[in-house]
């Protein structure tokens, strides 16, 4: 039984699924959009709301817990700091926007764009 197991493990190890998901997290909030499957989008749409949350506050710390959950990306978080947090100043929540594009080729898996509102 899985009772109270969250998440997907998408086939893949925990190392390359935590590395995966924060690529993911990473390109979201360069690009304010990429176009990934639904079950990855699903996954990491959870992540980037707390980290632009965490980002509205605007403190050191805040600013530290965002660096250690995205480190060597300098410019994405000052990026997320300046720009995008200042965007969502009256929002609480739903800062992303799951947008179905149909099918892909390969696989016919279900494809979807993840974009910033």
């Amino acid at each position: 039984m899985s009772h109270r197991v969250d998440g997907r493990k998408l086939g893949r190890k925990t190392a390359p699924r935590r590395a995966l998901y924060r690529n993911l997290v990473v390109s979201v909030l360069r690009y304010e959009q990429i176009r990934t499957t639904e079950a990855k989008a699903k996954e990491v749409r959870g992540q980037v709301e707390r980290i632009i949350t965490l980002a509205k506050e605007g403190s050191l710390t805040s600013r530290r817990r965002i660096i250690a959950e995205l480190p060597d990306e300098p410019l994405v978080v000052d990026k997320l700091i300046a720009e995008i947090a200042p965007k969502y100043g009256d929002r609480t929540s739903g800062y992303t926007r799951l947008v179905r594009i149909g099918q892909r080729a390969g696989d016919a898996a279900p494809m979807v764009q993840l974009e910033l509102v």
